[in-house]
Formats: structure tokens, C-alpha cells, sequence
């Protein structure tokens, strides 16, 4: 059972500057109802528990999709009108009304009966629909009423039936007086061209006008010159008046039935009303599902405790925009818990620290929106109170701030509300006024931060902030990759340590005149222009082990494999050797059996009696039966040796003393490590950090932790991750 939290707080703001909104817009192409489509914009963060469930009927829809047991769902229409009148007292629905209706009933009873089928693949969508009952009522009401083109049927009463049947016979009989009356007319030459016309939705003969008074009839009208007059025949007048009867009671009659089967319907509110929210609901489902499949979305861990670990996440909207330019996106793989708490990404401007900064809070607000993640299977993920966000620009004309005020002005809000259960995303940590000022400040923000057991990813230049961050033992440094060679961002992040801004190599590149370069290098501090030169040298060191790491992982795995191949050619020579061996002792043995025959003819022809022939041939069998027996008992005697020494071994295993024993040995096995490392570093020793080229000497060293002095700048690291000269 998962925890009920408080519904996630993120504003307006929060939202634009993760750019959500466009992730609703490339979601909201895949319902297939309007009015979902509009749903879709009031979308917001569930609390954990609907959220899950919400994710796992998500995911069992992209199951149907992708293993092509498809759910039976389509367009459906939507009946909001009708459940606003369905109540009202002698209400009569239209004819489309009653269509869309039965329209909904069919799909929900689909989809009753295709999720019954396959509860065990879809046990949640399932679920969702075990309230509604499966039934036939509406739709066969609104069959017996209307037929397949949506009109009434004649048969839908006895009295309608027989109303349209005497309408019938009118029509037949004024067809029948009206074509005489045309014959007669057109003998006598008193019809203008066109013969006949429709006046007041009625037939009526085209008679010229100076000759109408031989026509008698009733005249409904003239043309337009007055040359033609139009006259229904006198001998249809009583029979066309009759017909208007008999239409009128067929309205009446018509009105009457659609009545009544609005006050059925409206005994299925309820029903017909939780079809539409169950249908709205699916809808909203399958449209996250077939983004998640556009995407390559998956359901990854959801836990309890705080832990978001992502590993391969793509950013959704990079995604999408690079598949159509052809362009490859790369994945990033982070991860922050209760001992890391805070990550901290550095590098150059343009090398991806913002991109990954969203990326990462995108995630979070979909998820805990209901919306599955571009990630890989087995990334962990959690559920956060609240996401503050500042990132990009907040400089406002409106209010007359500036950048820094702006910027200043939201922090107060995220210092005002930040707990353990937050998440903080923050662009350019410090940026926006005086470095020295700014940083200063910047760095008590942190502080506090840390404090208030918060969770944040922030992004900076500030070197202030990533030494800060080496000296908190819950947060971690990391940089995006940058070729030094090529001056070219690598947009892959590598946690673990702080980044370069890489800022005299980018001016450079851009063709920066070098005498301007030297000049602002001199300006500076040595110490931090030797700083920014060691973290360039540390980057693209771990760059080069990282790839070399990769190469040799290549080889390995090849060699790996050819060793394989060989363990197995070597295997097959061993049985074919056996297989001769074996083969040779047969032969061997029947080559031996062969010369005694031979021995015996012998001395038969020589004298000898059956019956010492005989004598001998029994004794060789009788050797071979206790050979053979011996042989059979050795192979028993072995199987069950076999046996009884992996059962013992199998139980020592099990056995929770030599599961403690064994840990016992390996903590005191690391123990022993770290105090023979410990013993062999002393103040003042030459080392460098494994994987890297750079000599420091250490300064000080307090328990698992050594200070390293490079020169211009001392850092705190770990004694197992350094090696002595």
C-alpha cells in the first residue's frame, strides 16, 4: 500500500520555464475526443497514490499497443447536453441524442467484454470498469425506436404504424388524382411548359393564366410575370387536407414516443453518466500511451523512500525536435538520494547544463502527472510535495524588476517553502550581480538548502559553489564533458566532479584576438586561472580514461569471447578424444575376446574335449560378469558421493553462521585495507587521484578523508580514491 501525500505543488511559472506546456500539446494529438483534448490543459500533478495507479493503467495500454492486442476503443462522442436535459420533466431528445447515447453503450459493453477476457494482461483498466454493468437496455430501446439510417422506425407503436400506413394510401391516391388531372390538362393544351411546380411544399399544376378558369381547383399562387397560375385539382383538395391531418398525428405520435424513451433514458443517468466519465478517462489513458510509445516511454521504480535514480532519460522534447532533423539526442544518467542530496553540474555555456537541468524536473512532473518517462526500466523514481524552479530569465518590465531582483525575489519564495520534500531546480545558481557578492550569497542559499534536508540540482559557473559542494558530504559536483582538443561540448554528463567553464578555449575558438585573451588572463588571480587549468586538465583526463575505460571494456569483452571459444573448442577436442579412447578400448577388449576364439578352435582341433572348452569359455564369461558389476557399482558409488558433498556444501551455504562469517572476513578484509592505505599516506606524501595525471601532496588527513594540495588550491577527497607515487 503506497502513502496518500499532498497533491504536488508547481506553478504557472514552474511549469513554463520546464516548458510543459509543449509536452501537453504533443500529448493532446492523440485523443481522439475534443473535449478530452481540452482536459488535457487543466492536467496537474496527482497525489502519489492516484498517480501510480493512473501510471500502471497507462502502462497496460502501451502493453496492448505494442503486443498488438489491442484494446477495442475508437471516437466516441460526448453527452453533456444530453445530461443537463435528461431530467427535465416531459423533455424530448432529438434523434441524434438517442443515437450517441446507444453509440456510448456499445463501446463500454466492448470494452466490458474484451477487459473480462483479458483481466489477467489488463487487471487495472479491468478494475476501472467493474462498476459498470453490462447491458443491453438503452441500446435495445433506442434499436426499437430508431432504425439504422436514425429514423423512427413505423413499427416503433401500433399507432404510428397505422397512421403511416393511411398516409401511404393518401399519398398513393392524391398520385393517382393528380396524374389524371395532369393528363387531362395537357390534352386540352392548358399547361404552360414546365407542366407542374411544388408551391407551399405542395404538387401543383403550372396553368396558364388565361385559361385557369377551365381548372377547377384551389390557386395558391402566380409567377413572378403573372403568365402562369399555380392550382392544386379540386379533386385532391379533400384527400391533400386529410393527408395534413394525418402528418400532424404523426408528429404528435412521433413526439410522443421520443417522450417516453427520454424518461427510459433518464432512468439510466447515473449509467449514462459514468459511461462518459469512464470513456473520458480511457481517453486520457490511451492518449498517454501512444506518446509513451512515440517516446519510448516505460514505468520505471516507484519507492517509498526518497531516490530518484535516472539512468538513460531522454528529454522529451529534445527527443521529438531532433528525430525530425535526422539528429541523435544522448541520454543522461544521474541520481539523487537521502546521502546525495544535492548535485551540482558545472561546465561551458552551450554544453548542455540547462538542457539536463529540465530534462530532469520534465521527468518529475510528468510522473507525478500520470505521464510515462523516455528512461530506462530500471530507474527509481519518487514522489516530491513541491518543485520550485528557477530557471532562465526573469528579468520583469512589467514590475520594474531587474534580473538579480527578479531572481532574488523567487528565491525568497523557495526559501519561504523549502522542506525535506522538496525538489529545487535552479539555473545559474548566484548569477546576476557582483561574482564575489553574488557567490557569497549564492553559497549561503546552499547552506541553507543543505540544512532543510532539500533535494536540488543546480547549475553554475561559480567556483565558490563547486569547491562548497566537495566540502558537503550529501551533495556531489559534476560536469558536462568538454573536448579540450576540438573545443567541441560532448552534452554528457559526468558525475563526480566539477566542470570548467572553458572560457578563454570558447573565446579563442569564436576568433577572440589572443593579445585580448593574455591581457584578461593577467587581470585575473593566478590562482584561479591555475584553478580553471587543473579542472580543464582533471575533465579532459577522466575524458580520456572514461573513453580508454570503454575501449578496454570493448577488448575485454572480445577477448572474453575468444576465450570462450577456445574454452569450448578445447571441451569438444577432450570429448573426441574420450570418445576414441573409449572407442579404442572397445575394440581392444573385443580384439581380446577374438584371440581367445581363436586359442579355443585351436585346441579343439587339437584334441581338446567340449566340455574343457566349454569350462574355459565359462570361467572368461563369469570374469566378465564381475567386471562388469564392479564397473556399475563404481559408477553408483560415485553418484551418490557426488550427491552427498553438494547437499553438504548446499546446506553449509544456507546456514546464516557462514553467510556472517563470510561478511565478518570481508569487512575486516576492508578494514585491514583501508588501515594498511591509511598507514602507508602520511602528511606531506606525493599522490594523485586514480585515473588522473596530476601530482598533489597531502596536507591533512582526518579519518577516511585526505586534503590535497595542488598548489594554487587544496580539495577534500576520499583516501581509497587516491593512489601514492
Amino acid at each position: 500500500m503506497y502513502i496518500h501525500h499532498r497533491m504536488t505543488l508547481i506553478n504557472s511559472e514552474g511549469k513554463n520555464e520546464l516548458e510543459f506546456s509543449q509536452i501537453i500539446e504533443q500529448i493532446q494529438q492523440y485523443a481522439l475526443n475534443e473535449y478530452s483534448k481540452q482536459e488535457f490543459t487543466k492536467i496537474k500533478p496527482l497525489n502519489k497514490q492516484k498517480a501510480h495507479a493512473h501510471l500502471i493503467q497507462v502502462n497496460e495500454y502501451l502493453s496492448s499497443i505494442q503486443s498488438e492486442n489491442k484494446i477495442p476503443f475508437h471516437e466516441f462522442p460526448t453527452v453533456f447536453d444530453v445530461l443537463k436535459v435528461l431530467k427535465i420533466e416531459n423533455y424530448q431528445l432529438d434523434a441524434d441524442a438517442f443515437l450517441r447515447v446507444r453509440d456510448m453503450s456499445k463501446l463500454i459493453n466492448q470494452l466490458i467484454v474484451f477487459l473480462e477476457k483479458f483481466k489477467e494482461y489488463f487487471p487495472n483498466l479491468h478494475k476501472n470498469l467493474q462498476k459498470i454493468p453490462f447491458t443491453k437496455e438503452i441500446i435495445n430501446s433506442v434499436n426499437d425506436v430508431f432504425n439504422r439510417f436514425g429514423e423512427v422506425k413505423n413499427d416503433a407503436s401500433e399507432e404510428l404504424k397505422l397512421i403511416r400506413e393511411q398516409i401511404s394510401e393518401k399519398q398513393k391516391i392524391i398520385t393517382e388524382l393528380f396524374a389524371k388531372s395532369l393528363v387531362y390538362c395537357s390534352q386540352n393544351n392548358l399547361l404552360d411548359d414546365i407542366r407542374e411546380s411544388i408551391v407551399d411544399n405542395q404538387r401543383c399544376l403550372a396553368v396558364k393564366s388565361s385559361l385557369k378558369k377551365r381548372v377547377k381547383g384551389r390557386t395558391l399562387g402566380v409567377s413572378k410575370t403573372g403568365s402562369i397560375s399555380f392550382i392544386i385539382p379540386e379533386a385532391i383538395i379533400g384527400h391533400q387536407n386529410r393527408l395534413a391531418e394525418l402528418e400532424a398525428q404523426e408528429k404528435h405520435e412521433i413526439r410522443r414516443i421520443l417522450t417516453e424513451l427520454t424518461y427510459e433514458l433518464s432512468i439510466h443517468f447515473d449509467l449514462i453518466s459514468n459511461y462518459q466519465k469512464c470513456l473520458l478517462h480511457l481517453d486520457l489513458i490511451q492518449a498517454k500511451a501512444r506518446y509513451a510509445q512515440n517516446i519510448d516511454a516505460c514505468l520505471p521504480i516507484i519507492k517509498d523512500e526518497k531516490v530518484l535514480k535516472l539512468q538513460d532519460a531522454y528529454n522529451p522534447i529534445l527527443l521529438i525536435t531532433n528525430r525530425k532533423e535526422n539528429k541523435k539526442t544522448l541520454p543522461q544518467t544521474l541520481e539523487l538520494s537521502q546521502s546525495n542530496r544535492i548535485l551540482c553540474i558545472s561546465g561551458p555555456n552551450a554544453g548542455g547544463k540547462s538542457i539536463t537541468l529540465k530534462t530532469i524536473g520534465i521527468m518529475q512532473l510528468m510522473i507525478q502527472c500520470g505521464i510515462l518517462i523516455p528512461v530506462h526500466p530500471k530507474s527509481e523514481v519518487c514522489f516530491f510535495d513541491k518543485i520550485l524552479t528557477d530557471i532562465g530569465d526573469n528579468q520583469s518590465i512589467e514590475n520594474h524588476l531587474s534580473t538579480y531582483s527578479a531572481r532574488l525575489k523567487k528565491m525568497s519564495e523557495i526559501i519561504a517553502t523549502a522542506d525535506e520534500n522538496t525538489l529545487i531546480l535552479i539555473d545559474e545558481f548566484g548569477t546576476g550581480s557582483d561574482p564575489e557578492l553574488g557567490g557569497a550569497l549564492a553559497e549561503s542559499f546552499l547552506d541553507f538548502f543543505y540544512s532543510r534536508k532539500s533535494f536540488a540540482i543546480i547549475t553554475t559557473h561559480y567556483t565558490n559553489i563547486k569547491l562548497k559542494i566537495e566540502e558537503l558530504p550529501h551533495a556531489t559536483n559534476s560536469a558536462m564533458l568538454f573536448d579540450k582538443r576540438t573545443l567541441s561540448p560532448l552534452y554528457k554528463l559526468e558525475v563526480g566532479q566539477a566542470g570548467s567553464s572553458f572560457t578563454f578555449e570558447v573565446a579563442e575558438k569564436n576568433n577572440i584576438p589572443k593579445s585580448i585573451i593574455q591581457k584578461a588572463k593577467k587581470k585575473l588571480k593566478n590562482q584561479k586561472v591555475n584553478l580553471d587549468k587543473t579542472l580543464i586538465q582533471l575533465q579532459q583526463e577522466k575524458y580520456e580514461t572514461e573513453k580508454l575505460k570503454s575501449n578496454l571494456s570493448e577488448k575485454l569483452l572480445e577477448s572474453e569471447n575468444k576465450n570462450q571459444e577456445i574454452i569450448s573448442t578445447e571441451e569438444n577436442i577432450k570429448k573426441k578424444l574420450f570418445d576414441f579412447q573409449k572407442l579404442y578400448n572397445e575394440e581392444k577388449k573385443y580384439l581380446g575376446f577374438g584371440k581367445k576364439f581363436e586359442a579355443f578352435i585351436k585346441e579343439y582341433a587339437d584334441g581338446k574335449t567340449k566340455k574343457q572348452i566349454v569350462a574355459q569359455f565359462m570361467k572368461i564369461v563369469e570374469q566378465e560378469k564381475y567386471k562388469l558389476k564392479n564397473e556399475d557399482k563404481q559408477i553408483i558409488l560415485g553418484k551418490r558421493k557426488k550427491e552427498k558433498l553438494r547437499t553438504e556444501i548446499q546446506n553449509k551455504l544456507n546456514k546464516e553462521e557462514v553467510k556472517s562469517e563470510i561478511k565478518e572476513i570481508e569487512v575486516k578484509s576492508e578494514q585491514q585495507k583501508k588501515l594498511q592505505q591509511q598507514e602507508n599516506l602520511k602528511v606531506g606524501s606525493k599522490v594523485k587521484i586514480k585515473g588522473s595525471s596530476s601530482v598533489a601532496i597531502i596536507e591533512k588527513i582526518e579519518k577516511e578523508f585526505v586534503f590535497l594540495n595542488y598548489g594554487n588550491f587544496t580539495t577534500k577527497i576520499n583516501i581509497s580514491e587516491i593512489e601514492k607515487i
